[in-house]
């Protein structure tokens, strides 16, 4: 059924990149931020400016990560390491918080302008596993999973929504730790074994693998299919609506 193997009877999607197009998005608000910061910082100290790589460090370092994690994991790789902050601090503080939050400007900022588009072979599955009888979760590392929801129109497609809030609240650790997709299966009274993760992030479809979920399909919008697979993809497809076509 849906081209999943028999006995499964629920779906945990990831948001960006899976159901919305937000994942370009949120791909160009870090290498603006980035850029940014690590240009002025190449001013203040003489160390040459080296720009983010929108893909290699995008798939590298941040995608799918809650965002602090991002901004402290890219940086490390840099050899910058900031003081955390907290959650509050000011876009302009020069902390691990304080650039995340910068980032999450740009991206509110993009969306306001822009607007949210979803994936139309995602939405043409979500609906037919809806119209299947299967339980339906979106498990998002973002803060503003909600508002891309409601942007994109799709709110109501989903039973249950982990995202970055949820993540905090509960304490839950981010991709590529299966905390919240465990989170969703439980809020969809599914034991993992009976549940299947869509993710097109290597640490996502990692997690997946990690919380020992009954099938895990990576969705491969850049071209990197082999990475999905060696991270634990037990399927690899550009678009969901492929797996309709094979189920």
């Amino acid at each position: 059924m849906l081209g999943l193997p028999d006995g499964t009877r629920g779906c945990l999607f990831d948001l960006d990149g899976v159901i919305t197009k937000t994942a370009k998005v949120h791909n160009a608000a870090w290498k603006e931020m980035f850029d940014s910061y690590l240009r002025d910082r190449s001013r203040r100290t003489g160390e040459p400016f080296v720009p983010f790589d929108p893909v290699r460090d995008y798939d590298e370092y941040v995608d799918g990560k809650p965002r602090a994690d991002g901004t402290r994991s890219f940086l490390a790789s840099r050899g910058v390491e900031l003081p955390e902050g907290s959650d509050d601090d000011p876009p302009g503080a020069e902390t691990v918080h304080g650039l995340g939050n910068r980032k999450n400007e740009i991206v509110l900022r993009r969306i306001r302008e822009d607007g949210v588009e979803a994936y139309e072979g995602s939405v043409r599955y979500v609906r037919a596993a809806r119209d299947a009888g299967l339980r339906r979760a979106v498990v998002s590392s973002s803060a503003n999973c909600h508002d891309v929801l409601v942007a994109a129109g799709i709110e109501d497609l989903f039973e249950a929504r982990i995202d970055g809030l949820v993540a905090k609240r509960e304490n839950l650790r981010g991709k590529p730790a299966p905390d919240t997709f465990l989170a969703g299966a439980r809020a969809l009274g599914l034991d993992p074994g009976a549940a299947a993760v869509f993710e097109d992030a290597l640490a996502g479809v990692a997690a997946g693998r990690a919380g020992r979920f009954r099938f895990v399909v990576g969705v491969d919008r850049v071209g990197q299919a082999d990475a999905l697979r060696e991270h634990g993809a037990d399927a690899v497809v550009t678009d969901l609506a492929e797996l309709l076509v094979h189920s």
